[in-house]
């Protein structure tokens, strides 16, 4: 594969975008919002810095990307498509239709989405095995992750050439086996929150404490392995069978009691808007993002060189990020 399509250049899209630049493809986009060019050309050169400390393929150049609005011909010739439009089921189920029949039949759909199921998105297809989530993590050139799910009509072949193709570029590419709403990251990152929000409209402590509770705790620890490896540890020498033996009737007495909150009410919502607003105090949206960013590259050497896969000096991030 060496030509990507973008449909779709907000966050997400812009985002996907600087990664395939960086990992060498040609790159067509697509989106049409007004500012659309605009607004993406600066966002891949704000990111271009960091994809350096993280590595450019040989044959990766901004100068790769090509813009148009015209969707049939950003499909044209295309090996891949990267959908990244709004979450919307009916305007996406429409997308998807429109490219299907704009794309080589042999090329791959994937779709960002982030809860909608592909059964639901290629259900207008005229080649629906070839369609697919490939839902990342925000933001896609910095986080590894991505989940690739089929739909009832997405074929074998389909999701092993994608599970190939996220591998070929550095993703974490994990096959999500069964189609649920929100897929998986997206579901634990959602209880967990649940529970977090309970806590808060309970008193149990107030939003900083909350935040301070999850990524001084078991956030650091769920950076270097899962939670099914860490109570494996956590069992000592007996590892995971001592943990299942004498550790998870405990365990399942927390789930008991963990909160049944179902929506966010006004007062919560208030709640926490005025919690982070205060624990944000006067750093701005992009100076949270370096700082975001900068923890993130850091935390991403650092387990390259657990595994052995990194340069001595790219530990050495804070300052090679605008």
């Amino acid at each position: 594969m060496r030509k990507v399509t973008i449909v779709g250049t907000g966050a997400i899209g812009a985002s996907w975008t600087a990664l395939y630049l960086a990992r060498g493809f040609n790159v067509v986009a697509t989106d049409p919002a007004p500012n659309a060019e605009t607004d993406l050309r600066r966002f891949i050169d704000s990111a271009w810095a960091t994809l350096e400390v993280l590595g450019l393929s040989p044959n990766a150049s901004r100068d790769h990307l090509e813009f148009t609005r015209d969707m049939k011909q950003a499909l044209a010739d295309t090996d891949f498509v990267q959908e990244s439009g709004p979450e919307r089921q009916l305007l996406k189920v429409k997308l998807f239709a429109d490219i299907d029949a704009a794309t080589p039949p042999d090329s791959i759909i994937a779709s960002s989405s982030s809860g909608l199921t592909m059964s639901i998105i290629q259900s207008r297809c005229r080649h629906p095995e070839r369609c697919v989530i490939g839902h990342p993590f925000n933001p896609p050139h910095m986080i590894p992750l991505v989940e690739v799910v089929a739909g009832t009509k997405t074929s074998p072949e389909t999701v092993q050439r994608a599970l190939s193709f996220y591998r070929s570029i550095g993703k974490k590419a994990i096959h999500v086996r069964k189609e649920m709403v929100g897929h998986v990251a997206n579901r634990i990152q959602g209880a967990l929150y649940r529970e977090v929000v309970y806590l808060i409209e309970q008193g149990v402590l107030g939003v900083a404490d909350a935040d301070a509770a999850v990524c001084w705790g078991p956030g650091l620890r769920w950076g270097v392995m899962g939670p099914n490896m860490l109570f494996h540890l956590g069992g000592g020498q007996g590892g995971i069978q001592h943990f299942m033996d004498h550790l998870s009737g405990p365990v399942s007495t927390w789930w008991k009691d963990l909160g049944t909150i179902t929506e966010m009410t006004p007062r919560i919502k208030r709640t926490i808007i005025d919690g982070v607003l205060k624990e944000a105090g006067d750093r701005s949206i992009e100076e949270l993002e370096r700082e975001r960013d900068t923890v993130l590259l850091q935390l991403l050497a650092a387990r390259a060189q657990a595994e052995h896969a990194v340069q001595p000096d790219l530990l050495d991030v804070a300052d090679r990020i605008p």
